[in-house]
Formats: C-alpha cells, structure tokens, sequence
C-alpha cells in the first residue's frame, strides 16, 4: 500500500483538481465563485485529510450550513457593519462548537454570505449543492484506488470528539 506513494499523492491531487472542478462547473457561475471559497479549504479536507473528524459528513454539511446561515441572518437583519461580520463569525463558530460540527473552511462562509449581501437561496445553491457534489466525488473517487481510505470514514463522528474548546485533550 505505502510503495508507491507519490502515485497515491497523485491521484489525491487528481481527485481533489476533480472534485473542486466538478462542483465549481456545476454550482459557480461567473458571477458565484468567490461564495465557493471554502470549498477549496472543504477539497483539502476531503482528498488530502480523508480521516480526519472534521472531513467527515456531520462536520462538512453541519458546518457549511451552519456558517452560511449565521452569515445570511446576520446580515439579513443588521446589514453589512464590521460588527455583523464579527457578531456571525462567532455565531457560527458557537454552534459549530456546541454541536460538534466544526469544519474549519466552513468557519469563511459567515464573512463570505454578509459580504455578497447574501439572501436564503445562496443557502440551496451553491452552498448545500456544492457541498454535496464535492462529498459526492469524494465519495466515488476515494473507492477507485485501491488502499485509499474510503470516504467517508464515519459519517457521523464528532468534530471537534471532545468538549475541550480552546485546547488539547480530552
């Protein structure tokens, strides 16, 4: 399995050229890409830390969604004021955190939705819909090599696996 690894450096890459390709075809008009930005850190996760809790479902959709909807009611209700982007930073970072669904790329999305003076339907598309094509070609490219990790590894495991916020351990 570990013989040959610059072959399965590549076809990590591969994957990852794939997957982000993939869902900016399909979800990032022109007019759309920058509200994919945390899709890239997303790509990171799921092609080169397959295992790791935060790559895994519950932290991916859970923290992308959570993200864009702290972003887009803030700014939905108090506009674009430095403040608002403070106030739904912390907001989405609080319930990542409480529900166990932290995924670091996703911790942009809150900036990037009062940025674009996003409204709800930026939530479907492109943000859950991206999500979900990128999870999709992980899921298949992960299961051509073989030796690769399969993802996902657990789809339910906890992100952060303890409530130790702010350090190390357990």
């Amino acid at each position: 399995m570990h013989r040959r690894p610059f072959v399965r450096l590549s076809w990590c890459i591969l994957g990852a050229f794939v997957g982000i390709g993939v869902t900016l075809v399909i979800v990032g008009p022109p007019q759309t890409p920058f509200l994919l930005a945390s899709l890239g850190g997303s790509t990171v996760f799921l092609f080169g830390l397959t295992r790791a809790p935060a790559a895994q479902p519950r932290a991916l959709f859970g923290g992308h969604i959570i993200g864009a909807i702290a972003g887009i009611a803030c700014y939905q209700a108090f506009g674009d004021a430095v403040w608002v982007y403070a106030l739904a930073q912390v907001l989405a970072l609080s319930v990542m955190l409480i529900s166990k669904t932290v995924h670091p790329p996703a911790g942009a999305n809150p900036i990037l939705m009062v940025y674009v003076h996003a409204g709800w339907s930026v939530l479907w598309q492109p943000v859950i819909l991206g999500v979900a094509i990128l999870a999709g070609v992980a899921v298949v490219w992960s299961r051509l090599y073989p030796g690769l990790s399969r993802y996902p590894v657990a789809w339910l495991e906890r992100s952060p696996p303890s409530t130790f916020w702010g350090g190390w351990g357990q």
